[in-house]
């Protein structure tokens, strides 16, 4: 039960990052440009202990809106941001860190994403061995 109760608040949270940016296009008065020619970038990321989204103990969600500006409960949105536009959107090309050592310890951390980049609909998930792992992987996308 607690594990759907968390898993309920992530998708709140979801709704609001995805569906927040867009509200204020929806409620602008007939003939008035809207706030933003670009296309919206909101997503909730979140971290949880296991090995898959499914079975995991959810640990922390963040939003991080990119666009039309930047903001969100995300501890460093602006390079968060920045790494994402840098990577094209693609959280497949966030690369680890060559000179980061981790450990071989065993103690899976899965991540997800959801929402919305650029207009287009995302969700990914990802797994690492554990969260020395994972923090190699992006300077500050999944560094919360």
């Amino acid at each position: 039960m607690r594990n759907t109760a968390r898993w309920a608040a992530t998708l709140g949270l979801t709704a609001t990052a995805v569906c927040g940016p867009l509200a204020g296009a929806a409620l602008a008065s007939p003939g008035t440009a809207p706030a933003s020619l670009h296309a919206p970038s909101a997503l909730v990321l979140t971290i949880g202990h296991g090995e898959s989204a499914a079975t995991a103990t959810p640990v922390r969600a963040v939003t991080l809106t990119c666009a039309p500006t930047v903001s969100g409960t995300h501890p460093a949105p602006a390079l968060a941001c920045a790494e994402l536009q840098g990577a094209q959107g693609d959280l497949d090309a966030l690369s680890a860190d060559a000179d980061v050592l981790c450990t071989r310890e065993y103690a899976p951390v899965v991540v997800t994403v959801d929402g919305v980049w650029e207009g287009k609909r995302v969700s990914y998930e990802r797994t690492f061995a554990n969260e020395c792992v994972k923090n190699a992987h992006s300077a500050s996308v999944f560094t919360f």
